[in-house]
């Protein structure tokens, strides 16, 4: 499941995820949790429900995001939608294996599972516990957890994350790639700031992060083409690989003036199964 970018859509709202299908994202994420007032839950999981049922043959991977575990809203959640044939559940305000371990206990099928994996203080110490089995990835925000302990906001005046925020984006990025399972990005609020969302994205796919969160439409193409490989880029890999494929048992070889050895295969070959190649 090829997961660059994923659009959140708002469960009350029909139109707008019937609309969301043609957009180009990899996967829709049809939310039950934060988007949803509380006298609309109901409508949406019947409307959440109904499009599932009529949608998730083709198209892009859909998603559901339920409430939180610790609430009163979950187990009508999960049986509005038991059955559905969804790609996977997201859960906010997970705190490591065991919530995930929870959740799949209540789930009626094998669903994927993508937990939230920072939005409580607890959660941050946790976020190395994630094992692969049943994830879809691992993502983070950074909305919830500055609510939670009080803090004025996780952004300088300039948009970049305070430290403690930093800390909690990379915990995330290791922990997921620790899980083996696909590092997601959190979302970018500026959504009629194409140009930060792109510089945004690209720092994203620099350090480890194989896709991104989306609150808006016009967010998806900037999305998807930063994460997606260049020709140069794919060029390179096809090269590193050919060179060591013509040089079998060699531990580090020079290509363009540069020595290339175990690291770039692995990452040249890693690069060329994200584009299926």
């Amino acid at each position: 499941m090829r997961l660059r970018s994923l659009l959140f859509v708002p469960g009350d709202r029909p139109e707008r995820m019937e609309k969301a299908l043609g957009l180009g994202a990899d996967a829709l994420i049809l939310d039950l949790e934060d988007a949803v007032a509380p006298s609309a839950k109901a409508s949406a999981r019947a409307a959440v429900r109904a499009f599932v049922g009529a949608n998730a043959a083709a198209g892009p991977a859909l998603f559901v995001r339920v409430n939180p575990l610790d609430g009163d809203l979950i187990a009508d959640d999960v049986a509005a939608i038991a059955g559905a044939g969804m790609a996977g559940v997201v859960l906010p305000k997970a705190e490591g294996r065991a919530s995930v371990t929870a959740l799949r206990a209540m789930l009626p099928g094998d669903y994927a599972v993508l937990p939230i994996a920072s939005e409580t203080p607890r959660a941050v110490f946790t976020l190395g516990d994630y094992d692969g089995a049943g994830l879809a990835g691992l993502t983070w925000g950074a909305e919830d957890l500055p609510a939670a302990i009080g803090a004025a906001t996780s952004r300088e005046a300039d948009g970049q994350y305070t430290d403690p925020y930093r800390v909690v984006r990379a915990l995330t990025l290791f922990g997921a790639h620790a899980a083996g399972v696909p590092a997601i990005e959190t979302v970018y609020p500026g959504f009629r700031d194409l140009d930060g969302l792109a510089a945004y994205a690209a720092r994203g796919r620099r350090d480890g992060f194989a896709g991104m969160m989306a609150i808006h439409p016009a967010q998806v193409a900037v999305i998807n083409a930063a994460f997606s490989p260049s020709e140069a880029e794919l060029a390179q890999a096809r090269a590193i690989v050919a060179l060591f494929d013509a040089n079998p048992g060699a531990g580090a070889l020079q290509l363009d003036g540069k020595m290339v050895d175990a690291p770039h295969l692995k990452a040249a070959r890693q690069l060329l199964a994200a584009a299926d190649e």
